[in-house]
C-alpha cells in the first residue's frame, strides 16, 4: 500500500494549477512515506491529487508522477519511455543523439535519459528515481537493445537529495570516446566525463539557426567542444574559439579533424580577459556567439547574474561591425528571457549600439517545456543584428 502524503490547500491548489512539485512548507503530514517513496497526495479533505516521489531531504518534497492512482511499476516505465521515443520520432532531424527523457518535460520528475547512437546515458536526480534506476535501466535494455547504458549521477543537484554522486556503466560495454552524427557533423562524445552527459544535446537546433546568420570574421565564446564554432565554420571566412579548459579544447580540435573543418582557430583564455583585450586591440568581427555556463544556479543571486550578462555583452557589442550578428545565450532556468533581454538591451545602450531580434529561441524540442512547469525552460538563445 503506497503512503499517503496530506498537503495544504495551498500545495493542492499549486497541483491543480499544473505544476508537478509541492514544497516542504506545503506538506501538512507525510504519513510513514521514506525516502524515495511513491506516495499518495491527498489535500486536506482527502480529495486525492495523483501519485508522486516523497524526498525526504529536499525543499521540494513531492513530485508528480501522475495525477490518478496508478501503480509505479515496469509498465508504468514502459509507456512513459515509449511515449517519450514517439515525440522524439517527430522532432529529432539529422542526428542520432538527443535527449530522449527530459525529467518534468516527459512527466517523469528528476529523471534524465540522453541517447548517443546505440548508448543512453541516465540521471536519477531525486531519492524516488534513484532507486528506480534499475527498473529505468531495464526498460532501456528491453525496448533499444543498447550497446550500454551508463550513470552520469555526477549532478551537484543530487547533494539536496542527499544522493552520492556517482559515474560507472550499468549495463554492456562504453568505450572511451564515442562518435555521434549532428546535423551532418561527427562529432565526438565523452560519456564517462564530458560536459553535461557528454555533448550539448540542448544547442542542436540553435546550432544551425546560427549557422543561418553567421558570417565574415566569427569569434565564439565558451566553445566547450566546438559546437557552434563547426557549425558556423561554413558560412564564415574564419572562426576563433575560445575556452578556458584545455580538455574541451582538445576535445574540439579532434571534432574539426575529424570533419575536415580547417578555418576554425582554438585558444585557451579567460573570456572576459580576453574580450576585454581584443577591445584595447581594436579587433573587429561580424559574428560573435556567447554560451557562457550558468551565471546563476540560485534565484537569490539574479541580480548579480543580470550584472554578468549585460556585461559580457557589452563588451561583445563594442567588438562587433555594423551589421554584426550577436548570438547570446543563457542556461539557467533562474534568468528569465525577459531580463537577458534586459540585460542586453542596456548592454546596447551603454555601446551607443541599436540592437534588431532576428530570432528569439530555447531549447531543442527533445527539451520539451511545459506551460505550467515553466522551470522546465532553461535555455535562452537571442540572435540579434548590431546595427
Amino acid at each position: 500500500m503506497q503512503p499517503v502524503v496530506r498537503i495544504s490547500r495551498h500545495g493542492a491548489e499549486r497541483l491543480d494549477a499544473g505544476h508537478v512539485w509541492v514544497y516542504a512548507s506545503d506538506v501538512a503530514d507525510r504519513g510513514h512515506a521514506a525516502p524515495g517513496d511513491v506516495v499518495r497526495v491527498a489535500d486536506g479533505r482527502g480529495r486525492p491529487l495523483g501519485v508522486a516521489h516523497f524526498s525526504s531531504t529536499s525543499q521540494i518534497t513531492l513530485r508528480l508522477l501522475a495525477r490518478r492512482p496508478e501503480t509505479i511499476d515496469a509498465s508504468f516505465w514502459r509507456a512513459r519511455i515509449e511515449a517519450a521515443a514517439q515525440l522524439r520520432r517527430r522532432v529529432v532531424a539529422s542526428s542520432d543523439a538527443y535527449r530522449l527523457v527530459h525529467s518534468e518535460g516527459d512527466l517523469l520528475p528528476g529523471l534524465i535519459i540522453d541517447r548517443y547512437g546505440g548508448w543512453f546515458v541516465i540521471q536519477t536526480l531525486t531519492q524516488g528515481m534513484d532507486r528506480a534506476k534499475d527498473q529505468v535501466a531495464a526498460c532501456l535494455a528491453e525496448l533499444f537493445s543498447p550497446a550500454g547504458i551508463v550513470e552520469r549521477n555526477d549532478a551537484p543537484v543530487r547533494a539536496k537529495e542527499s544522493l552520492p554522486l556517482n559515474v560507472g556503466i550499468l549495463r554492456g560495454e562504453v568505450t572511451e570516446r564515442i562518435t555521434i552524427s549532428m546535423n551532418g557533423l561527427r562529432l565526438e562524445a565523452d560519456l564517462l566525463r564530458g560536459q553535461k552527459t557528454g555533448v550539448f544535446l540542448d544547442q542542436r537546433e540553435n546550432y544551425l539557426a546560427a549557422a543561418r546568420h553567421a558570417r565574415g570574421a566569427a569569434l565564439d565564446c565558451f566553445t566547450s567542444s566546438g559546437g557552434f564554432a563547426l557549425h558556423i565554420a561554413g558560412r564564415c571566412e574564419r572562426v576563433e574559439a575560445v575556452d578556458s579548459s584545455e580538455a574541451a579544447l582538445a576535445q574540439a580540435r579532434r571534432n574539426a579533424q575529424q570533419n575536415a573543418v580547417d578555418n576554425v582557430h582554438f585558444r585557451q583564455a579567460d573570456v572576459f580577459e580576453l574580450l576585454a583585450g581584443f577591445k584595447t586591440s581594436s579587433r573587429r568581427f561580424s559574428t560573435i556567439v556567447l554560451d557562457p555556463p550558468a551565471f546563476t544556479r540560485s534565484r537569490a543571486n539574479l541580480d548579480g547574474a543580470v550584472r554578468g550578462y549585460k556585461d559580457i555583452n557589452l563588451r561583445a557589442i563594442q567588438l562587433l561591425d555594423p551589421g554584426g550578428i550577436l548570438i547570446t545565450c543563457s542556461c539557467s532556468h533562474h534568468m528569465p528571457e525577459a531580463r537577458l533581454i534586459e540585460a542586453v538591451a542596456a548592454a546596447s545602450l551603454d555601446a551607443g549600439r541599436t540592437v534588431r531580434v532576428l530570432e528569439r529561441r530555447t531549447q531543442s524540442a527533445d527539451h520539451p517545456i511545459l506551460l505550467t512547469v515553466p522551470e522546465t525552460c532553461y535555455l535562452k538563445c537571442l540572435i540579434l543584428e548590431v546595427l
